[in-house]
Order: structure tokens, then sequence, then C-alpha cells
């Protein structure tokens, strides 16, 4: 295994389409700093079937809602048409680093959440299997425990403490918050 392949890797885009007729492919972002584009000239293609290729990023530019990227040595429609699909990704340790108190979705998975409801006791009500954003301003945490699912807006004022190196998040829910609806 290659020194790529060995560390963590996040994906900022995937490959959706061939742009132009001079290499470019227009990507999906993953990410909420399109401009660090701008100072990132080694990223790599993740293709399941194929693992990583190292690829020189040339130019960059957002068109609509995707962000177009250029690389060196992918100079024809036929070459970007071999990188559709492909997640366009960077070493983790290359992520830009966030403000006092944020913290990267990807990082919440798989972390026992231990709640408290009203003035009862903090018990484990599962762990973070994913995210959804959508319909609220919160993203939704999606906490699974057994066959159990639990949806709980991961907002400020519910959380008390987070240890993402333990893998733990604290919460004060609202009463009743994770009580089954009833038909």
């Amino acid at each position: 295994m290659s020194t790529a392949e060995a560390e963590q890797f996040i994906t900022l885009a995937r490959v959706a389409k061939t742009q132009g007729r001079h290499g470019e492919v227009a990507c999906d972002l993953f990410t909420d700093f399109p401009e660090r584009f701008a100072e990132r000239r080694k990223l790599f293609a993740w293709r399941e079937r194929g693992g990583y290729q190292e690829l020189e990023l040339e130019d960059f530019w957002m068109h609509k809602d995707r962000v177009v990227l250029k690389f060196t040595d992918v100079n024809s429609i036929d070459d970007a048409e071999k990188l559709i699909g492909a997640e366009i990704r960077i070493p983790a340790s290359q992520r830009a680093e966030l403000e006092q108190g944020a913290v990267y979705i990807s990082e919440l998975a798989g972390c026992a959440v231990i709640a408290t409801m009203g003035a009862g006791e903090a018990r484990e009500i599962g762990r973070v299997e994913n995210v959804q954003f959508g319909a609220g301003e919160a993203p939704l945490l999606v906490i699974k425990q057994g066959e159990r699912e639990h949806l709980v807006p991961f907002v400020e004022s519910f959380v008390v403490r987070m240890d993402l190196a333990a893998r733990r998040i604290e919460m004060r829910l609202p009463e009743g918050m994770l009580e089954p609806e009833k038909d």
C-alpha cells in the first residue's frame, strides 16, 4: 500500500461530467471551502475499482453550482471521461482549520450519544450513523440503537459536551423528544 492509501482521505468533490473540450471536469462539491482549491496542487482521484490516482491541479473555477477542475495531463474529453464518478480527495491532514466550536460532520459518525432527558439521568441512546440535511435549519443526527432510530437536531443548545477523540457526544434533550410517535 502506498503512503497515499495508508493515510485517511477526505472527499472534496465527485466528478459528475466532462466540461469543455480540453479535459476539464465538472464536480459536485462536498466542501464548504471551494476557495481552498487555489492553494492545492496535489489531489487524488479515487475509484472503487482502481484505487487512487494522483493528479496535479492546473486550474479551477466555479460554474453554476459546481466546481470545474482542470488537471495537468488530462487534456481531452476522452481523458476527462475516465474520471467521471471518481471522488476528488485530499489527505485528512490537509483539511481546513475550523473556527472554535465548529466540527466536521464526518467526525460525528460513530460517536456514542449520551443524553439527559429533562430531569432524568444520562443514558446512551445510540451511535451517530449519519447526518441528514434538509428541511430544517439544523442538521439531524441519525442515531441508531439496535433497530431504533432517533433523529435529533444537532444544535448548540442541545450539546453539553463533545469529545471527538473519545467518540462521545453528551446532549440535554427536551422531555419526550425520543418517545415513539403514537398512531
